[in-house]
């Protein structure tokens, strides 16, 4: 008698636990960006300017246009180099 009221006890209180196994279905669909707008780059502004093309990036769920733009040349540096002489 005790096993059986230890089973009936035990199977009432698993009645109230939750599952710990969950399963989800997700289903999406693909949307392309929609295409570029058209536009005239302006002259470049000087000299090794380079123009970078315009381009879609997210912001949230949403997709969002960056306009294109001239680059600035970038500025290198080298190490000086002399002769003859070691660090």
């Amino acid at each position: 008698m005790k096993k059986l009221i230890g089973t009936l006890l035990l199977a009432g209180s698993s009645l109230f636990a939750g599952p710990r196994v969950f399963v989800g279905v997700g289903v999406g669909i693909p949307v392309a960006p929609p295409p570029p707008p058209v536009y005239y780059a302006t002259p470049a502004p000087g000299l090794g300017y380079t123009w970078v093309n315009g381009y879609y990036y997210y912001v949230g769920p949403r997709r969002v246009w960056r306009a294109g733009y001239w680059a600035a040349p970038r500025h290198y540096y080298g190490r000086p180099y002399v002769r003859g002489y070691r660090r």
